[in-house]
């Protein structure tokens, strides 16, 4: 039996070559919003989904003390929902994804080619376009869920405590103002990574092993000073976090705050909206670094 052959429409090149179709985070979403929409939209129904579970538990203990299944039975329910919609999603997830990288990579190379560019810089772009399909696939449902998870949270800590509300706020906008100040340096460095990244088949060619050897050492010395930036950024934040870990409890009391189950609670929060706000670092640097793959692909 023949195989089909898969190819890259010539007006699918052109446009491509004329810029109708570009690869940044915005552009992607924008080009297969329906799709990329629908698996969204199915992130947030399982985040909301996630934060029932602390109140179905509850009905359920309540429920067996008051010797009823009732309430374990809306647990069960709530549970196989959260189960089938997850496993749903993921297989929706893996071929929308595989789909939308299989046409953006053919245009891209389409387009290189045009431009005569050479394999090095063509293997390499490639491989960084993965990077912002693997963003939608992988990091934008956990920004989502962190998102939604950090909203709740602050509505809770604020119910209980305002002040220790105002210093969750300080620690965003402590990152804010990090990013800031380091934003553009990230930037570059990721810039000037992704240039040597380029280079690297040319270099594999060459007959002298010092033109590989020379081009690692580029590339791992800008490697550590991206990794140098990022363990700034986490010092000065994780600063940040202590002093708001260890205000909590002190301002809770000052304010006549005696209730003890309360006090757990409001550190239980604290420490959640820690761990989610922690991770925002993370996701920033993503960014950052597609945007520089965006404007290099695009360029």
């Amino acid at each position: 039996m023949t195989q089909p052959v898969t190819t890259v429409s010539k007006s699918t090149d052109d446009d491509y070559t004329k810029g109708k179709h570009k690869h940044s985070l915005l552009s992607i979403f924008i080009r297969f919003k329906w799709r990329v929409s629908l698996t969204l939209s199915l992130v947030v129904i399982e985040t909301l989904l996630e934060l029932l579970f602390p109140l179905a538990i509850g009905w359920a203990i309540n429920s067996l003390l008051e010797q009823s299944y009732d309430g374990i039975y809306l647990l069960a329910i709530l549970g196989t929902i959260s189960v089938l919609m997850g496993s749903a999603r993921r297989f929706y997830d893996t071929r929308i994804y595989a789909h939308i990288y299989q046409v953006v990579t053919s245009e891209m190379v389409a387009r290189e080619k045009a431009k005569r560019q050479s394999v090095s810089t063509i293997t390499a772009r490639s491989s960084l376009l993965t990077e912002i399909v693997e963003f939608f696939e992988n990091s934008l449902p956990e920004v989502i869920t962190v998102s939604i998870g950090m909203v709740g949270l602050l509505i809770i800590i604020s119910a209980i405590n305002l002040n220790v509300f105002l210093a969750c706020l300080a620690i965003l906008a402590l990152i804010i103002l990090i990013y800031c100040v380091i934003g553009n340096t990230n930037y570059q460095l990721n810039e000037s990574y992704n240039n040597e990244l380029e280079y690297q088949v040319d270099a594999l060619k060459q007959p002298n092993v010092e033109h590989a050897k020379a081009h690692f050492r580029r590339l791992m010395r800008w490697n550590i000073e991206l990794s140098d930036l990022e363990t700034g950024t986490y010092f000065i934040l994780w600063a940040g976090i202590v002093a708001l870990f260890v205000y909590a409890p002190i301002a809770a009391i000052d304010e006549g705050l005696v209730n003890y189950g309360l006090i757990v609670a409001l550190l239980m929060y604290v420490f959640d909206f820690i761990g989610k706000v922690s991770a925002l670092p993370l996701y920033v640097q993503q960014v950052i670094r597609l945007k520089e793959i965006s404007n290099r692909i695009g360029s």
